[in-house]
């Protein structure tokens, strides 16, 4: 391995913790897609789209009806969110 190739080296682990207690992904979701995701999510209409927010290693921390109130609950967990599409 060259110099560089050690430098650029990221293990799968390191890549897991990367933006931890940051960085959070903001995303739209279907219902449909959200079940797995959210345990206990209680049934609703088939094709209701909400927005959620993850962690940056994708452990679900909320769901809500508008893009604004998931924002907002980045901010109030110090988080800077990004948008997946």
């Amino acid at each position: 391995m060259t110099e560089n190739e050690v430098k650029n080296t990221v293990t799968q682990q390191q890549l897991a913790h990367l933006g931890e207690g940051a960085i959070a992904y903001m995303r739209e979701m279907d219902v449909a897609e959200l079940k797995g995701k959210f345990p206990g999510m209680p049934d609703m209409e088939p094709g209701t789209r909400l927005w959620a927010l993850f962690a940056a290693n994708g452990q679900p921390i909320l769901l809500a009806d508008a893009r604004d109130a998931a924002l907002a609950g980045a901010f109030q967990n110090d988080l800077e969110p990004v948008s997946l599409h």
